[in-house]
């Protein structure tokens, strides 16, 4: 299992639902709920998506634990923050805490990912995930 593996289809899955979601608010007229479907095609789908490739380009980053940690609790606290603040649309008091809480795992995550992406760079000038031009 890699990080990436995990990445699209779960990108894919939350693309879907925001897509439905969006359609949903169509046909009712009801928009309230929109900024919690933007938080999911934006996180969800969007970002999740870009995580994805940027692993799948570095095979050695995308098999280990590490990127697979990143991207599970990428994928845990979206689905937290787009139900807090689908909370908070609904005038519901839980979905503060739940957004706050939720939108600060989901920073520490990105510094997290940053750190795997430019902090934890090869010693070596050239990396062996980079590909070689055929002579």
């Amino acid at each position: 299992m890699t990080a990436s593996s995990v990445s699209f289809p779960a990108a894919v899955l939350m693309g879907v639902f925001g897509i439905g979601w969006g359609i949903y608010m169509a046909m009712t007229h009801d928009h309230t709920t929109m900024p919690a479907h933007a938080h999911l095609n934006l996180l969800g789908w969007v970002s999740l998506f870009l995580i994805g490739v940027f692993y799948r380009l570095h095979p050695v980053l995308d098999r280990s634990r590490a990127a697979l940690l990143q991207v599970g609790v990428w994928i845990v606290a979206t689905a937290v923050m787009v139900g807090g603040i689908t909370l908070i649309m609904n005038a519901s008091p839980i979905g503060e805490p739940v957004a706050a809480v939720s939108s600060i795992v989901i920073l520490a995550d990105m510094l997290f990912f940053g750190w795997l992406v430019i902090g934890n760079r090869p010693a070596q000038s050239g990396s062996a995930d980079m590909p070689v031009a055929a002579e």
